[in-house]
């Protein structure tokens, strides 16, 4: 196989560090890890010079402005980087003939479904930040044609804040800690996120390019009352979950009551075997211990 450059943005991230567990161990792809000190994805003479002076074949865009809440009040700082970033990046990419698989979310959606959203699902979103990524969505379509845009949810990995570190790091402080029940989604693990995103471009060099839009979690399905309950249990941790409703945890933006995503669509394409939430739990647990 003829050795493949592969841009990463939003390297820090927890994405793009799991990303570079794995891509630094594979000897055909040369991988350039960038994230806002290297790479301002908002200057788009920035990309155009970066893609003039790298030949990219593959960029991966794990940078995001992911600050849920945050978004209400930077709406935006949130826009630039979750959508007018994304079309500096598309353009870039029709211009130097480079791939792309950009990250969105499950917040497209407002979680009205009673059953799995599947791609073709109509989005409207609930909050700034599912807004700006919806619309990320729609400009990175219609500037390029060779763009995967995969949709995923509740994202934990080893590495930087994240529901499962957060959850372990108020055990150690409290006896009990109150958590929605009534939000239902999936947690997805940032490194079978990443195996998923290697094999889609492993399946590119062999066979094709699949452009589109995909959904992609852990298989199964729970609340985050569920998830922190598994966190403690795996943990050895002895604090008491009270399952609470969302009105009674108030916050500024507004989040998918129900957004488990149907994943039919990636496995099918290329070849996938999801692990279930609770299993991918447990090696990430065991990772950090």
């Amino acid at each position: 196989m003829i050795m493949k450059t592969v841009l990463i943005t939003g390297a820090k991230g927890q994405l793009g560090r799991s990303l570079e567990a794995r891509l630094n161990s594979m000897t055909e792809v040369k991988s350039l890890f960038t994230d806002v000190d290297d790479l301002d994805i908002c200057n788009k003479e920035a990309i155009t010079a970066f893609m003039e002076a790298n030949s990219v074949n593959y960029i991966i865009n794990c940078a995001a402005y992911t600050a849920v809440d945050k978004a209400e009040e930077e709406e935006i700082v949130c826009f630039r980087l979750n959508r007018d970033a994304v079309r500096n990046i598309g353009e870039a990419a029709t211009r130097f003939n480079a791939k792309i698989i950009h990250i969105s979310t499950d917040y497209v959606f407002d979680g009205t479904n009673s059953l799995p959203y599947v791609e073709t699902d109509y989005t409207c979103p609930v909050s700034a930040y599912g807004r700006s990524k919806q619309q990320g969505e729609l400009i990175l379509r219609a500037v390029c044609s060779d763009a995967i845009i995969i949709r995923t949810s509740w994202l934990y990995s080893e590495y930087g804040n994240n529901f499962v570190r957060t959850m372990m790091k108020l055990a150690k402080e409290k006896d009990e800690l109150n958590v929605v029940f009534d939000q239902i989604g999936t947690p997805t693990y940032a490194a079978d996120l990443a195996e998923a995103i290697l094999g889609i471009i492993k399946k590119a060099e062999t066979e094709k390019f699949y452009p589109g839009i995909y959904h992609f979690s852990n298989e199964g399905v729970g609340s985050w009352y569920d998830f922190a309950r598994k966190i403690f249990e795996l943990a050895g941790l002895d604090c008491k979950v009270n399952p609470i409703n969302t009105k009674n945890y108030p916050s500024r933006a507004s989040r998918p009551q129900f957004s488990v995503l149907d994943k039919g669509k990636i496995k099918k394409t290329f070849g996938l075997q999801i692990p279930h939430w609770e299993d991918s739990l447990k090696r990430m647990m065991q990772n950090i211990s």
